[in-house]
């Protein structure tokens, strides 16, 4: 009588490990798809992870791209416990069948994934020249799933695995490169001239805006910003385009106009926009009534832009 060999152990694993990659991967798009709706700033370690994230890249058909990350990972993780939820009476025959299809298209979506994942690397290396942890994280985890399929099960007909992952993934290629084919990179011309130079400011200067913008200026006030940064372009919009051109401004990436990134690192700026008032450092978004009060502004304080939300 022939002994029945183990099933290996990868085999019975495969599905719950893709699972639980995929529901993180979930949980992370969906952290960076809320991030970007609310306009807010993604809790990174580098400050680099803002200027990827609010990139022309970050955002597909008018909607972030980590929302199309969020329904991917949501849909590799329900084909791969698909199979768990049928009735134990169907096994032999639904749940066969329903193994066989999902491992197909687990299969078409891990490639597609890593495809996809891969070009947005290479984006980020050659092209926006930044580093984001959330979408190197994405891509290993793309990575991840594209491995567990391919040896998660036993695939009997190898061909059908090589064509379909090779068609898979020159479709994948050609479709992103299409998608992308018409977006500006961070450092392209837009109809208001360079983008280095900063997006343009829309709102206008009032009187008050203006004598802040002079009494910052009297007193050594520094913004230290980044032209990428959309938190900095929230904060130069309280101010209007008339005070903006006198705000004692100082831009910390080397590719932005009159780049002085020497004097944000003797400054340690560790996240943008940070203020130097009077020998103090405040990091983040400021309303003109805060920024009145820390440099001891006594002009006239009405000011007619919106303050920033939360304030």
């Amino acid at each position: 009588m022939k002994r029945k060999r183990p099933i290996p152990w990868i085999y019975r694993w495969s599905r719950f490990a893709i699972a639980a990659i995929a529901s993180l991967g979930a949980a992370i798009t969906a952290y960076l798809t809320v991030v970007k709706l609310a306009g807010g700033s993604a809790a990174c370690p580098v400050s680099d992870c803002d200027r990827v994230l609010s990139s022309p890249y970050a955002t597909v058909f008018g909607l972030p791209l980590a929302l199309f990350g969020f329904l991917a990972y949501t849909n590799m993780s329900v084909m791969a416990v698909a199979p768990w939820l049928t009735q134990p009476e169907t096994k032999n025959k639904l749940r066969s069948k329903l193994e066989n299809w999902t491992w197909l298209l687990l299969l078409v979506g891990a490639t597609a994934m890593m495809i996809f994942s891969g070009y947005l690397m290479y984006l980020m290396a050659f092209e926006i020249k930044s580093l984001c942890v959330y979408c190197i994280a994405s891509a290993v985890f793309s990575l991840s799933l594209f491995v567990l399929t391919l040896i998660g099960r036993n695939w009997e007909d190898i061909g059908q695995l090589f064509f379909t992952t090779i068609v898979v993934g020159i479709i994948t290629l050609v479709g992103t490169v299409g998608v992308y084919a018409n977006v500006n990179n961070p450092t392209a011309t837009t109809q208001s001239g360079s983008v280095e130079a900063g997006y343009p400011i829309t709102t206008i200067s009032g009187a008050a805006e203006i004598a802040l913008v002079q009494h910052l200026k009297l007193v050594g006030a520094k913004m230290y910003g980044a032209f990428w940064c959309p938190h900095c372009q929230n904060q130069k919009q309280l101010f209007g385009k008339e005070a903006v051109s006198q705000l004692n401004y100082v831009e910390c990436d080397p590719k932005g106009k009159n780049g002085r990134p020497d004097l944000c690192q003797a400054a340690n700026i560790q996240g943008f926009p940070t203020w130097e008032i009077n020998g103090k450092f405040y990091q983040g978004e400021k309303t003109l009534q805060e920024l009145a009060d820390l440099s001891g502004y006594k002009g006239s304080r009405n000011f007619q832009n919106s303050p920033l939300p939360g304030h």
